[in-house]
């Protein structure tokens, strides 16, 4: 519960903490590569998602079709 509680109170200056704590962890070079995957894989999940929903949405049809 404590937890919770602390992530709520993040500023501008742990921000700026994390943010060296990651520079230093990975390098400055690798920080475009690492933005890059994360960026493709939310590309992929939004994807996945959306062909999720529509496989719902034409299942429902197909449903409501049959029922008539």
């Amino acid at each position: 519960m404590e937890l919770s509680i602390l992530l709520g109170f993040v500023g501008p200056w742990q921000i700026v903490i994390i943010l060296l704590v990651v520079v230093l962890l990975f390098g400055g070079r690798k920080i475009p590569e690492l933005m890059k995957g994360i960026g493709q894989g939310m590309k992929e999940f939004k994807k996945a998602t959306k062909s999720d929903d529509n496989d719902e949405k034409e299942d429902e049809s197909e449903k409501k079709i049959e029922k008539k």
